[in-house]
């Protein structure tokens, strides 16, 4: 917000600043019960992947970088994971997430490209 890095400017960053957003979008919808469980378990791994990246990017050793870059990925994995319960107790429909798996599956493709790369 206040630092101007050039992080800032890469797709996979804007990419994964949207997913965020959305993934609070689609937990607005869940019930107020999920408020300190389901909810916050996404709402806290979306900005995992955020962060983890931004992070990643500071960092000057090609591993340590990988390495954040990987934990982010994984969250992304942990939000599907976390959805898939969701609908089995029917907080949402995959129907209805469908701008939310289009993000999510273009910040898990992003962060394996920057991993193997």
């Amino acid at each position: 917000m206040f630092l101007q890095l050039n992080h800032q400017q890469f797709d996979v960053y804007k990419a994964t600043r949207a997913f965020v957003k959305e993934c609070y979008f689609a937990t607005k919808e869940f019930p107020s019960e999920e408020k300190f469980a389901l909810i916050q378990q996404i709402r806290r791994a979306a900005l995992s992947v955020h962060l983890n990246l931004a992070e990643g990017f500071s960092r000057k050793s090609e591993a340590e970088r990988k390495r954040f870059f990987e934990v982010s990925r994984g969250s992304v994995i942990e939000i599907d994971a976390a959805l898939d319960v969701a609908e089995d107790l029917g907080y949402c429909k995959k129907k209805n997430l469908q701008s939310l798996g289009i993000c999510m599956n273009r910040c898990f493709s992003m962060l394996s490209k920057l991993i193997s790369h």
